[in-house]
């Protein structure tokens, strides 16, 4: 398995800065060898970042799941300053990155980094966004999103980007299939936004 997805990385931490956008705001943020995507920001997130509008204000409380240095998370937390974000990763040094990120863009008191043994097994969401770990293999994939599914509110959503050459098409028909009705919201560079939400919510 690649080594971002390890609770601690091996080898000493060597920092660097990186440029992004996230939606309308251009920042530097703090990356690392040893978590995801540590030289850019990846390709997958930049198409969701650009193909799907931050959430309205009727959204309070999201997760980002699998949220590596932050981006997606701190470009919420930045496009919507009434949201609360738990940002979520099993990788210890994302989890720092993302709350140094947090700290140096100002919005520290908006975003929690946690592992998910942090998370309170009663949070619920409004929104669940992820550019979900799909290396880790199709049953542990499986796994984590019904169970990160199952905490969405009644009339919430998750939005996930996936590359259509790592089974996007077929998740979807399979998030279907287990009653969680999922649309794709766009299509770019190779890879699927798609929508999953409730079964209430249909």
């Amino acid at each position: 398995m690649t080594e971002h997805y390890f609770r601690t990385p091996e080898g000493e931490e060597h920092r660097r800065t990186i440029h992004a956008r996230l939606w309308d705001h251009q920042v530097e943020l703090q990356t690392a060898n040893g978590v995801f995507s540590g030289t850019r920001l990846d390709p997958a997130t930049a198409v969701l970042l650009r193909e799907v509008p931050p959430p309205d204000r009727t959204v309070r409380r999201v997760a980002d799941v699998g949220c590596g240095y932050g981006p997606i998370a701190l470009g919420l937390a930045l496009a919507c300053p009434w949201l609360q974000v738990d940002a979520v990763d099993t990788n210890e040094r994302a989890l720092a990155l993302t709350r140094d990120n947090a700290a140096a863009l100002g919005v520290a008191d908006r975003v929690r980094a946690l592992s998910p043994d942090e998370v309170d097994p009663t949070a619920t969401y409004d929104e669940i966004w992820s550019n979900p770990p799909i290396r880790i293999g199709k049953d542990a994939l499986h796994e984590l999103l019904l169970g990160w599914l199952a905490r969405l509110a009644p009339q919430g959503r998750a939005v996930m980007v996936v590359g259509k050459n790592l089974g996007a098409d077929s998740l979807q028909r399979w998030l279907g299939e287990q009653g969680w009705p999922t649309d794709r919201l766009a299509s770019a560079k190779g890879f699927r936004v798609l929508e999953t939400r409730p079964p209430a919510a249909v």
